[in-house]
């Protein structure tokens, strides 16, 4: 294994999170850390966490300081070889051997194969980053399936033989742990936990990707955020929500609405879910005074 000290003109897990910060997206030490001991060590990234707490807007930023397109490869139940990795374009095939007529056409050359963001990845390692996303919505057998390419690097094409990539590329997983993945996948990756972040840093966040929303309303929102999120809600809001209600209910504030009735009337911004609008309604007024007002 080579081990890279400067990656990307990073130097460092401080000069990555200077970098991630100029690109939009706050990293604490241990995202920033993380990140760059991936980059380091030519090994997978692999981000677990809640919903909507920034593992897909990390593996975004991460491709924008490096330079690189992002290709992202979004998991669902059934997902399959042909969706990760290449097929072949059957209908350019047939169309192939009835113009051909008697002469030899070569089915498997590179004008007849469609390349799918793993295979892309591979093919130029330098100037991409594979985001694999939701990796626990995949079924195991797919889990398994991506062991060759976290491990070596390569892909097997039956017809065309093996593809290996020049160097190992960025790859990012995301987990959000609604089921455990497999160990011999995590073994082969850098790990980092992302949790919701302190109320201090999600108002910088706010701050940061709402330039309309003032200091202070920021805060107000954090804290509003903060209390429903204690409730057993179903899909409790995450950051993102979190900055859309801060710019909706100052949009409805700048209308004329007073603050608590600016973020009651936009709660459907952060609130997604029927039963959590249910659960909510009763004490919505006694939350937003004690948060908002």
């Amino acid at each position: 294994m080579t081990v890279r000290a400067r990656v990307g003109g990073i130097d460092g897990p401080g000069a990555l999170a200077r970098a991630l910060r100029d690109a939009q997206y706050i990293a604490d030490e241990g995202f920033a850390t993380a990140a760059y001991l991936a980059l380091a060590l030519g090994k997978p990234l692999l981000l677990e966490g809640a919903p909507g707490v920034g593992k897909t807007e990390g593996a975004k930023a991460l491709a924008s300081v490096l330079g690189r397109q992002l290709l992202r490869l979004q998991c669902y139940e059934g997902i399959d070889a042909a969706a990760a990795l290449y097929e072949w374009n059957f209908p350019r095939q047939m169309l192939a051997i009835r113009q051909a007529g008697d002469s030899y056409v070569n089915l498997y050359a590179d004008e007849y194969l469609i390349a799918r963001p793993m295979l892309e990845a591979l093919q130029a390692p330098r100037e991409r980053v594979l985001l694999i996303d939701e990796i626990d919505r995949a079924d195991p057998e797919f889990e398994a399936f991506l062991l060759e390419l976290l491990s070596d690097f390569t892909i097997s094409i039956p017809e065309r033989g093996t593809v290996r990539a020049a160097e190992p590329p960025v790859v990012v997983l995301t987990s959000n742990r609604t089921r455990e993945l497999h160990e011999a996948l995590r073994r082969r990756c850098v790990y980092h936990w992302i949790d919701y972040p302190d109320p201090a840093l999600e108002a910088e966040i706010v701050m940061m990707r709402a330039s309309s929303v003032a200091r202070a309303t920021a805060q107000k929102v954090v804290a509003a955020v903060g209390a429903l999120r204690a409730r057993p809600l179903a899909k409790p809001p995450g950051v993102a929500e979190t900055v859309e209600w801060a710019e909706a209910a100052t949009l409805l504030h700048g209308q004329g609405a007073a603050w608590p009735a600016a973020f009651a009337r936009a709660l459907g911004v952060v609130l997604k879910d029927q039963d959590d609008l249910a659960h909510v309604a009763p004490d919505l007024d006694r939350l937003l005074a004690e948060t908002v007002a």
